[in-house]
């Protein structure tokens, strides 16, 4: 059964690597210095930090609260 599984893991993990692509042209498949698109593309992550910033804040605030309740049961029994 060991041997099955790794076989299985080693078949598996082959196949991910064949049928992985090359990363595409820094200027969009263009021509080399054809134009001004940068290395990482274009794609903006300004938006997507502050939700990630509010969450990360509303989760550990939450956390904090939890953790001071039971606290404060914890004193409060005998």
């Amino acid at each position: 059964m060991k041997k099955l599984v790794l076989t299985l893991a080693f078949i598996a993990t082959a196949l991910t690597f064949s049928i992985a692509q090359n990363p595409p042209h820094p200027n969009g498949g263009g021509a080399p210095g054809g134009g001004n698109t940068p290395v990482g593309g274009g794609a903006p992550i300004g938006g997507g930090l502050i939700i990630m910033a509010i969450m990360a804040i509303g989760y550990g605030s939450k956390k904090t609260f939890q953790l001071n309740k039971v606290k404060n049961l914890k004193k409060q029994q005998p």
